[in-house]
């Protein structure tokens, strides 16, 4: 029986809720793809500091999405979103066409300027003209991955007579944009394949989204593109059985999260598909094996069985 699902749905894996190894990352990417999500992301952060919770930081995103892809076989994974600011361009388009050889073609490449100053001044990453330099990056990252070279000064990086090889699939990985900024739009839109807004953006409910959708289908429209030709794609904090307030990085949320019966869950994600949303990233609180299986019911309610 075909699929009648509505929208793509991935989730999110844990980042800093608590500390997670290897061995329960790995699990976790399996069973979601077992379960039959569509996709698997990992935020790209290196740390977080405050003087609540102290220290506390992920693991390196592109590591370990390597090791996603290794350890899956079907399920699509992407960084949410990657930080240009965190590698030379050129280094992470090599990075992304790597990971998408060893996924044997699902990645979905999202991109960012990045915002946490904390990160940037402990590792030495500049924190000025974050937009300017990402426009500089994205320049010679999707160069590289959709034309295999590039030849570019800039102000903040360069990559002369720069080649990738060997290549990623023809065209590479599609384009992710992480921003509903209008200069971050200006800059992507001609390219991207997809844009993304946190749920803290949309409220957590679909009435926030037409608001951002006429931002983005206007700057599609400033740069000659059909909106429909750009995917719509947005976070939702879901809350399952043990959820008590998911700790994020960027603090608590006062965003209501999504939460009851498989049925009511499968409703709420149907209302943001009807809003012209192609893909769900879940934001799962807690971020376990068994909310990912109690979300079981909710991708059979979407498939309409």
């Amino acid at each position: 029986m075909p699929s009648l699902r509505p929208l793509k749905v991935g989730f999110q894996l844990p980042e800093v809720e608590r500390e997670v190894r290897w061995p329960e990352i790995a699990a976790m990417a399996r069973l979601g793809e077992q379960i039959g999500f569509d996709s698997v992301w990992v935020g790209d952060h290196v740390l977080y500091r405050d003087a609540t919770h102290g220290a506390r930081g992920p693991w390196e995103a592109w590591t370990m999405l390597a090791a996603i892809a290794a350890s899956t076989t079907r399920i699509a994974i992407g960084p949410l979103v990657a930080c240009t600011s965190f590698h030379n361009p050129a280094m992470l388009a090599k990075l992304a066409a790597t990971v998408d050889e060893i996924s044997g073609g699902r990645l979905i490449l999202g991109l960012g300027a990045g915002w946490n100053e904390t990160e940037y001044r402990a590792y030495g990453f500049p924190f000025d003209q974050r937009v300017s330099r990402f426009a500089e990056a994205f320049t010679i990252i999707r160069s590289l991955l959709r034309d295999g070279r590039v030849d570019f000064a800039g102000d903040f990086y360069s990559a002369r007579d720069c080649e990738l090889v060997p290549r990623p699939r023809p065209g590479g990985p599609p384009l992710l944009v992480g921003s509903t900024g209008d200069r971050m739009l200006g800059i992507t839109i001609p390219y991207a394949d997809a844009w993304n807004a946190w749920f803290v953006q949309t409220g957590n409910r679909p009435e926030g989204i037409p608001a951002l959708r006429a931002k983005v289908d206007s700057a599609c429209r400033a740069a000659g593109r059909d909106p429909a030709d750009v995917e719509r794609t947005v976070a939702v904090l879901v809350r399952l059985s043990g959820g008590s307030g998911r700790q994020q990085g960027d603090g608590p949320s006062a965003a209501p999260p999504v939460e009851g019966s498989p049925e009511v869950m499968a409703e709420a994600l149907r209302a943001f598909a009807r809003e012209g949303i192609g893909h769900v990233q879940l934001v799962l609180d807690p971020i376990t094996e068994a909310s990912l299986e109690a979300l079981a019911p909710v991708l059979a309610h979407l498939d309409g069985t």
